[in-house]
């Protein structure tokens, strides 16, 4: 079995990388923001059944704010077993809205520097295994060259 990376070497773009990624997990909903130069999380490609109101609150996501701004705050994998379930106030109930349960956030790094996130969720309950975890990273590393040059505007 191949690792997440080289599904996302393979692809043309970040929505191909997305989707290998989900397909390679058995994901079926998956995110990917950039840093802008203002500090807040762009969203640079998304795969899967997302609600539009849930797109649009997903556009742009303040570090700090939801699971993918709370990744980016920590500059730490963020997950949950069951998105239906937080109790800590993390999980933003646009996330809910998508019905998905287990879920994962990674950052994306640059030379160690934070520049983006990757989430993804599948329809049932999931604790992500530390290999997992970091096979997404390395998927997540592999991101950057989806970066735009200048940072998102």
């Amino acid at each position: 079995m191949s690792d997440a990376r080289t599904s996302v070497d393979a692809a043309a773009d970040a929505s191909a990388a997305l989707a290998a990624v989900l397909a390679h997990f058995g994901a079926v909903t998956g995110t990917l923001h950039f840093l802008d130069v203002g500090g807040q999380l762009c969203l640079a490609a998304m795969h899967g059944p997302l609600p539009p109101p849930v797109i649009e609150h997903i556009r742009v996501i303040p570090v700090g704010k939801g699971m993918a701004g709370e990744c980016a705050r920590l500059d730490a994998p963020v997950s949950w077993c069951n998105l239906q379930q937080d109790d800590r106030g993390v999980v933003r109930p646009g996330a809910r809205a998508t019905g998905m349960a287990g879920s994962i956030v990674v950052p994306v790094r640059d030379a160690g520097r934070l520049v983006g996130t990757l989430g993804i969720a599948t329809a049932s309950e999931r604790m992500f295994t530390e290999a997992e975890t970091d096979d997404l990273m390395r998927a997540a590393a592999a991101m950057v060259r989806f970066r735009p040059a200048r940072g998102v505007s």
